[in-house]
C-alpha cells in the first residue's frame, strides 16, 4: 500500500508531489495522459496574479498572495522562466470608477501593493493602451510565468526526490477500505493511505465517490490567441479590463518567451475534455482585446487554443480533508488564480498530510533543479566550446525558435522526459514559432525515434490516439535481394 496517491499531474498535483517529497513517504502521481501539464495547466494565461480581485478573507485570496510571494524564489530554485512585469487594470468610463475603487479596496484588504493611476501616468507607462482608458489600478507585484516551465519543474523535482509518476493511467473508481482507499484504474488497482484529489475539471467526480457532501465543478472554457514575437513588445505590463461576472475578462500580456497573448473567453460547458476553439469565441477575443490596445497587429496571430478552468459553484478553492472520508484530501475548484497559487497549495497540502500521517522528514531532499540548457543564453565563446564538446548543440532543428538537437535530446532523457511532439514543444519550444511545427516536426520525430528506440509510427503528437503516421503507402527500403 502506498502512503499517498495523487490524482492529476497538473500544476497543483505536481506542487503537492514536490512538497510531500520532503518527507519519507511512498508517493505516486496518477495521470491519465502521457505527460505532465497535459490538461488545464497547459492552456492558461501564464499570469502570476497580484491577488487584488480575490474576495477578501477567502482561501483563494490567501493562497494567491502567498503563491505570488513564493514565485520569484521558486523560479530560481527550480530554474523556470518568470518575470515580475506588473499589471494594469483599465477603467474606460468615469461611471465605473466606483467599481474600480471597490477593487482597489479588495487589494488593500488582501495585502496587495497597488495604486490608482490617472490617464496621463497610464499613457506614460503604456503608450499603446486605448485613449478611452480614464484611469487604472497598477499592481507592481503582478508577473508572468511559463506555465509549462513551472509545472514541469515541480514534477521533475518531485521525481528526483522519489515520487513515482504513473502516466497513461486513468482512475475509474475510488472506494474506502479499512486503512485507506482503493483506486481502480485501467492499469490495475492502487491502494493508498491518503488520496490527494487534484483532478482539475474532474475533481468533483472523485470527491463525490467518497463523500456525502457533494460538490459541483463546471468546466469553463477559455479561448486565446497567441501572436508572433514581432508583436511581443507592444505592451510591457499585463493589461486587464475591469473584471465582470465571469472573471478578469480579456487580457493583453507579453509572455516570458517574447510573444503576445490575448484572451480568454469564459464559456461554461458540461464536457471537461472539450477544448476546441470556436469562430465566435476567437472573434470575441479579438474584439475585446482591441478595446484595451487598439493597434494590436492581429495579422501576427500564429495560433489559437482553448483550455478549461475548474469553476466550482461557490467560486472558491476547496483544499481540505473530507470530513466523512478521512485521508481523502481535496484540491478542487482550482481555477484562476490557481497557477499563481500552486506553490502555496503545495505547502498547504503538505501540512494537511503531515497531520494525517506524521511522516519523517527526508534528509536527502533536493530542493533545486537545473532546466534544459538554452544556448542562446551563452556567450559566443561558451557556445563554441559547447558545440565542440557536444556537436548536437550546433544543429538547429526548429528554425523559428532556434532550438537545437542538443536541447531536444536533453528534453527526452531528463527526469520525466518527453515522449511526444507536444512533450518536446512544452520543454524546448520547438514547434512554438511562426510556422507552428510545419518544418521541424519530421526532424523531431526522427530524434524521438532514435533516442527512444521506437518506430516513427509509434510517435504521437500528445499520446493516446494522436499518432502522426497512420499507415505506410510505399516502402522506403528495398526488399532484400531486389536488384538495384
Amino acid at each position: 500500500m502506498r502512503d499517498v496517491a495523487i490524482i492529476g499531474a497538473g500544476v497543483s498535483g505536481s506542487a503537492c508531489a514536490r512538497e510531500l517529497s520532503r518527507y519519507q513517504l511512498d508517493i505516486c502521481v496518477i495521470e491519465k495522459e502521457e505527460d505532465v501539464c497535459a490538461g488545464t495547466s497547459k492552456a492558461n494565461s501564464g499570469i502570476v496574479h497580484s491577488g487584488i480581485d480575490a474576495a477578501p478573507g477567502s482561501l483563494m485570496a490567501k493562497l494567491n498572495v502567498q503563491g505570488n510571494q513564493m514565485m520569484e524564489e521558486l523560479s530560481k530554485e527550480l530554474d523556470f522562466p518568470f518575470r515580475r512585469n506588473g499589471s494594469l487594470i483599465l477603467c474606460f468610463d468615469e461611471a465605473d470608477r466606483d467599481r474600480l475603487m471597490e477593487l482597489y479596496s479588495h487589494g488593500e484588504k488582501n495585502g496587495v501593493p497597488c495604486e490608482i493611476i490617472e490617464k496621463e501616468q497610464l499613457k506614460k507607462m503604456e503608450p499603446n493602451v486605448s485613449d478611452e482608458a480614464v484611469c487604472a489600478i497598477y499592481c507592481p507585484t503582478g508577473g508572468i510565468v511559463c506555465p509549462f516551465g513551472l509545472n514541469i519543474a515541480l514534477a521533475e523535482n518531485a521525481a528526483v526526490n522519489g515520487v513515482e509518476f504513473l502516466f497513461n493511467t486513468q482512475v475509474l473508481t475510488i472506494t474506502k477500505i479499512d486503512d485507506g482507499f482503493r483506486l481502480t484504474t485501467d492499469q490495475g488497482d492502487i491502494e493508498a493511505k491518503v488520496v490527494i484529489n487534484a483532478a482539475g475539471v474532474h475533481a468533483d467526480t472523485f470527491h463525490n465517490m467518497v463523500s456525502t457532501r457533494k460538490i459541483h465543478i463546471m468546466p469553463r472554457r477559455g479561448e486565446y490567441c497567441l501572436l508572433d514575437k514581432s508583436a511581443g513588445t507592444i505592451v510591457d505590463h499585463t493589461i486587464f479590463q475591469l473584471p465582470g461576472k465571469f472573471g478578469k475578462g480579456v487580457l493583453v500580456t507579453p509572455t516570458t518567451h517574447g510573444n503576445l497573448l490575448i484572451g480568454p473567453t469564459a464559456i461554461d460547458q458540461e464536457d471537461g475534455d472539450l477544448t476546441a476553439t470556436t469562430r465566435d469565441g476567437l472573434d470575441e477575443v479579438l474584439k475585446k482585446s482591441l478595446k484595451s490596445v487598439p493597434d494590436l497587429p492581429l495579422r501576427s496571430v500564429i495560433t489559437s487554443f482553448a483550455g478549461n478552468r475548474a469553476h466550482e459553484d461557490g467560486h472558491e478553492f476547496i483544499i481540505e480533508e473530507s470530513a466523512d472520508a478521512p485521508g481523502f484530501v481535496d484540491v478542487a475548484g482550482i481555477e484562476s488564480p490557481g497557477l499563481t497559487s500552486a506553490p502555496a497549495i503545495g505547502v498547504m497540502v503538505r501540512s494537511i498530510v503531515a497531520e494525517i500521517l506524521h511522516p519523517q522528514e527526508n534528509p536527502d531532499f533536493i530542493s533545486t533543479r537545473t532546466g534544459i540548457l538554452n544556448p542562446k543564453h551563452l556567450s559566443e565563446k561558451q557556445y563554441a566550446r559547447l558545440i565542440k564538446e557536444k556537436p548536437a548543440y550546433g544543429n538547429i532543428v526548429c528554425r523559428c525558435e532556434m532550438v537545437t538537437e542538443g536541447e531536444i535530446i536533453d528534453a527526452i532523457h531528463r527526469p520525466l522526459g518527453a515522449k511526444s511532439l507536444d512533450g518536446i514543444k512544452r520543454r524546448t519550444r520547438a514547434g512554438f514559432g511562426r510556422c507552428q511545427a510545419g518544418f521541424c516536426s519530421p526532424k523531431i520525430m526522427d530524434i524521438l525515434s532514435r533516442e527512444l528506440g521506437i518506430s516513427q509510427m509509434d510517435i504521437t503528437k500528445c499520446g493516446s490516439d494522436s499518432k502522426l503516421i497512420v499507415d505506410v503507402t510505399k516502402s522506403s527500403v528495398r526488399d532484400e535481394g531486389e536488384e538495384s
